[in-house]
């Protein structure tokens, strides 16, 4: 029986190898493969393609076979040469925490005397959740500087050695001046040279490390504390909702402390409170009193803090959560307000600094050349240094600002697993008929059920390249950096054969720059447009997905609110043609109808979907479904905090339209004056510079002089080119928050500029 198109045998099984939950059972010894009749929908064959990756969990039986497998295969022929590495890694190790100890061992009693010097330092180590005494950091930053020192000693002495033997020191180093008295000491200057640089690089390089190593707890600490502010409003949300369906304080906080991929250290600080409560047996409010002294984060600090007067004054919790959550989502607004302005005010410093600026320098720059009293460096550390390094610090600083969550969430685990890979178990891969025998009905029936076996998974396999072959870009369309593994070796494929072409024709620099030029630029274009456009369509889809979740939600809130449970809920959403979301909550029914459990098939709507508001919602349902499974309030509360997610990106993204228009209007101002200054201005001085020359007149060779025009063209074509690109990715960044939302923008002022230089000046 050959699987058809759109037919697909799966096996589920659930924790605890509970083979009655409602879940498939993989075939076993007794049982032949079934192929389900049942039609699958794509996202089910997506992970059974793509293994565990929503779970991030594996067949740990299936595993330990191919682990035995690959011992008893390769354990012996590589057993000696991995014992023997192993072995060195061990004394390795052992070597270098007995160096490590050294300071510490030296320098202990000294750091432990000198605690209150170091209280700061044992603050942000423990706010910085870095599992080390201060006294063992302190010694491992001194063992760190001391090789750091021993390295810039080196590295001192291999300078020295290339200065003076090498290179050859000049006569005069600096202005002093030695009497005859001490005049032989410039006899051994070299050995003064060497002691200074091995000296110098010592201290440098050792006293670089040393405070690095002092402020990386701080820099790590500041982290969390961003991530705790960015994370705590829809935490208290989280909260309120579960206290809200009668979860007592203590469950709600180890329900909390479990979803750390969703809401990140808001989650860790939370387990610090279990922790302490589990595993050292304090309660509750030394719990949040002990939490709350250590915590980076003055917002969490000030929750905690009122939380415990809540509790000893018996008010009401789920009240308090909720007037929290509401005053963390005004200033979410009002932080949205002044982040705005914020990037307002970096837009006009960028056009300022990184637009104007460079525009008026090489304007300067140029005619500073004609004149005879400067030169073309100046050109070109703006061009090729200022404009591009400049760029990469504002996107980094935007960044560095930006309040909101970015990336890509990460996968949420369900209870139940899709197994993908299918293994004819071994007592039927080793057997084998007998002719000779005398027929055995037992024989015979494990025979037939060995040839079911080898068609179930050679159907698998045939499924796998038809859905492969239906939709080939599925995996470019799911990440679309993964069409530059085709894209970029096709530029250079490009690259490679246009050189080969044209090899004969550079004879001349001129000739091979402005080869480089036009295919380096096509190569960039073979290699970014497909990204471009691959991850604005995945945009584009999530856009259209995000707009209709708060809807999605509402409307599980109002079926909810009449007596239906949520299975009942999404089957009748099912139903109905609601836009772009409609295809996913079919796929979440038909997960529910093949058996799956709600929470599961949510879960693996998240993942599909892959954004945070997503995950924040769904995280919320299923823990609210599991407690009390009354999620009426709860898909409330989740519908709010998704529609108040999406008013916020669109006040974002209305209000950086304004300077994303001011960026291609300071492009195009840009463009244009180096059009006006290479088409117009540049010619005619050189024109002009020539016919001076010819006619022998006095001073033709500095003022107006002639110049290399074509190189000046050149020049200005990389300006634009370089300007265009930067410009777009800031476009990207302010706008949409994301670099790779920058490129489409990037592509498109590239465009214009290579079309006016193409076109319009010529020469390049």
């Amino acid at each position: 029986m050959e699987l058809q198109d759109g037919e697909v045998g799966s096996a589920i099984r659930t924790e605890g190898a509970d083979e009655e939950t409602g879940g498939l059972k993989l075939p076993s010894m007794s049982d032949p493969p079934v192929l389900a009749e049942q039609p699958l929908e794509p996202e089910l064959l997506e992970l059974i393609e793509e293994g565990d990756a929503e779970t991030g969990e594996g067949d740990d039986g299936h595993k330990m076979k191919i682990l035995s497998a690959i011992e008893d295969t390769s354990g012996d022929a590589g057993s000696g040469k991995s014992g023997a590495l192993d072995e060195f890694a061990k004394q390795f190790h052992h070597w270098l925490r007995l160096f490590m100890m050294v300071p510490f061992v030296v320098l202990g009693d000294r750091i432990r005397a000198q605690a209150a010097q170091y209280q700061d330092l044992r603050v942000k180590l423990q706010q910085a959740r870095i599992p080390v005494s201060y006294e063992m950091y302190v010694s491992s930053s001194l063992f760190y500087s001391a090789v750091a020192g021993i390295i810039g000693a080196i590295l001192g002495l291999v300078i020295s050695f290339v200065v003076i033997w090498v290179i050859g020191l000049p006569d005069k180093i600096t202005k002093l001046t030695f009497s005859e008295s001490t005049a032989w000491l410039i006899d051994y200057k070299w050995i003064f040279l060497t002691l200074f640089l091995i000296v110098f690089l010592s201290i440098v390089l050792g006293g670089i490390v040393y405070v690095l190593f002092l402020l990386y707890p701080s820099f790590k600490a500041s982290g969390r504390k961003g991530d705790i502010d960015r994370n705590l409003p829809y935490a208290v949300t989280f909260m309120y909702a579960l206290s809200n369906g009668g979860m007592n304080i203590v469950e709600i906080f180890r329900s909390l402390a479990e979803c750390k991929d969703t809401y990140g250290e808001v989650a860790n600080e939370v387990d610090t409170v279990v922790r302490d409560m589990e595993y050292f047996g304090h309660d509750l409010r030394t719990a949040l009193r002990n939490t709350s002294e250590l915590t980076p984060s003055a917002k969490f600090q000030d929750l905690m803090h009122n939380l415990l007067s809540v509790i000893d004054s018996g008010g009401d919790i789920p009240r308090y959560f909720k007037d929290k959550s509401d005053q963390y989502l005004k200033e979410a607004i009002i932080d949205q307000k002044g982040y705005l302005e914020t990037l307002g005010l970096i837009a006009e410093s960028y056009v300022t600094a990184f637009v104007a600026g460079p525009l008026f320098v090489i304007i300067m720059g140029v005619m500073m050349v004609l004149m005879g009293s400067g030169n073309d460096m100046m050109l070109y550390a703006i061009i090729y240094a200022v404009i591009p390094i400049g760029s990469v610090m504002f996107v980094v600083m935007i960044n560095m600002l930006s309040p909101s969550a970015s990336g890509t969430p990460a996968l949420l685990s369900t209870r139940a697993k899709i197994h993908h890979d299918v293994v004819m178990p071994p007592e039927l891969a080793h057997l084998k008929a007998d002719k000779n025998a005398p027929a055995d009905p037992e024989i015979e029936r494990l025979l037939g059920l060995k040839k079911r076996w080898a068609r179930f998974i050679k159907s698998k396999q045939t499924l796998a390249v038809r859905q492969t072959l239906k939709d080939p870009l599925k995996s470019v369309k799911r990440s679309p950096a993964n069409i530059l593994l085709v894209s970029a070796p096709a530029a250079l494929i490009v690259f490679a054969v246009a050189y080969m072409t044209h090899r004969h024709e550079l004879l001349s620099f001129d000739l091979a720059v402005t080869f480089l030029d036009d295919y380096l630029v096509y190569a960039l274009y073979i290699s970014l447009v497909p990204l471009a456009f691959f991850h604005e369509k995945k945009m584009a889809r999530e856009r259209k997905l995000q707009k209709q979740i708060p809807d999605f939600l509402g409307r599980m809130a109002s079926t909810n609110e009449t007596g239906m449970t949520i299975r009942d809920s999404i089957k009748l959403m099912a139903k109905s043609d609601t836009g772009a979301i409609s295809k996913q909550i079919k796929l979440v029914w038909k997960d529910i109808d093949w058996g799956l459990d709600v929470n599961d098939a949510l879960t693996r709507f998240a993942n599909r979907i892959r954004t945070h508001v997503v995950a924040r919602s769904i995280t919320l349902i299923t823990r609210a479904n599991e407690s009390s499974g009354d999620v009426g309030e709860v898909l409330s509360v989740a519908a709010r905090d998704a529609e108040s997610e999406q008013t916020l990106r669109k006040e974002r993204a209305m209000n950086m339209m304004i300077y994303i228009v001011i960026i291609y209007i300071s492009f195009v101002v840009f463009v244009g004056v180096i059009y006006v200054i290479t088409d117009s201005f540049l010619t005619q001085m050189a024109i002009a510079g020539e016919e001076m020359e010819a006619s022998g007149a006095a001073g033709g060779g500095g003022f107006l002089g002639a110049f290399d025009l074509d190189a000046y063209k050149r020049m200005f074509f990389h300006a634009s080119l370089i300007q265009g690109f930067c410009s777009g990715l800031i476009a990207g960044v302010m706008g949409e928050g994301s670099v790779m939302s920058g490129l489409k923008h990037s592509m498109i002022m590239m465009t214009v500029a290579l079309l006016i230089f193409k076109l319009a000046v010529g020469g390049v």
